[in-house]
């Protein structure tokens, strides 16, 4: 079995996660892997989980904090759901 480096969970379910520069993480579970590896908001310092806006090598939830941090021309997508 395999340990999570978050939980220490031994799981014989466990999965890696190879990032683009080789390194290798090891989850139990999803709620593990967004634990570790999913960026901040560098305004309101929430876990990015979906999409996220990035402006000049920053990370924002939505464009609403990327503008608060003085970053221009950020919109989030919008349009019709049909």
């Amino acid at each position: 079995m395999t340990r999570c480096e978050v939980c220490g969970n031994d799981y014989a379910l466990a999965f890696t996660v190879e990032t683009r520069d080789g390194a290798r993480h090891v989850f139990d579970s999803f709620a593990c892997a967004i634990h570790r590896m999913a960026p901040i908001c560098e305004h309101c310092r929430v876990q990015i989980i979906g999409q996220g806006v990035e402006a000049d090598g920053h990370w924002f939830c939505g464009a609403h904090c990327a503008r608060a941090e003085g970053k221009v021309g950020i919109v989030d997508k919008v349009g019709s759901l049909a």
